[in-house]
């Protein structure tokens, strides 16, 4: 198996490129991406936060990774339901949070990272909102030094952006250059297993999980397209 860094590496150039992925699926069975993604997200605040089961990151294991990887390869593996909960906001609403199993997460941080050295070389050098290395203090970076002669500035929210995504939208802006059925399903069963509010179980018919490690990479993708 090659390295992560070599697959990331490879996937960075095809996006500078312009070239479309037509096996992306297949390196969801590389255990090295599995054991980047663990290091990412191990010690994430929620890492030992349960969500539709028990499971957290106590515990995980080699084995673990190599029981996620068999079901890929069968594509038997299937994304809980998240487990909802609703957080309070500053101006007093509150707002829901999802609380996904840890294997969710893993496999959701692997897609992250998969689809974010794809599509980062081809985002917009306008946009800060969750990207490596760009949020609040470079998009005001930018204003200050650039927007020198602008004396009105309008802002604007997009209201619940994570919960009114469009899947059909989503899947066929990512299908323009994944040529990959296997992997859009996975995207698929991910955006559309449900949440668990109160243990009753509610189907996602628009949206990504709301916390979801996969979320705010998807949103961009979605955004700018």
């Amino acid at each position: 198996m090659q390295s992560a860094e070599t697959v990331l590496g490879v996937l960075r150039e095809r996006g500078k490129r312009g070239l479309p992925l037509d096996e992306l699926y297949r390196q969801m069975f590389n255990p090295q991406l599995y054991l980047l993604a663990y290091g990412r997200i191990y010690a994430n605040q929620g890492a030992m936060t349960p969500g539709a089961s028990a499971e957290t990151v106590d515990g995980m294991s080699l084995g673990k990774i190599g029981r996620i990887i068999d079901a890929m390869r069968q594509e038997r593996y299937r994304f809980s339901p998240v487990k909802r909960a609703w957080i309070p906001k500053k101006n007093g609403k509150r707002r829901p949070l999802g609380l996904p199993t840890w294997s969710d997460k893993l496999v959701g941080e692997v897609m992250r990272l998969l689809l974010e050295a794809y599509y980062e070389p081809r985002f917009s050098a306008r946009s800060h909102g969750f990207r490596p290395g760009r949020g609040c203090h470079t998009a005001l970076r930018e204003v200050a030094t650039t927007w020198t002669a602008t004396a009105w500035f309008i802002e604007g929210d997009i209201s619940n952006c994570f919960g009114t995504l469009d899947h059909k939208v989503m899947l066929s802006t990512l299908a323009e250059h994944i040529h990959d059925n296997r992997f859009l399903r996975l995207v698929r069963n991910m955006l559309t297993a449900g949440y668990l509010e109160d243990w009753v179980w509610n189907a996602t018919l628009s949206g990504a999980p709301q916390g979801g490690v996969a979320s705010p990479i998807l949103s961009n993708i979605y955004l700018h397209r």
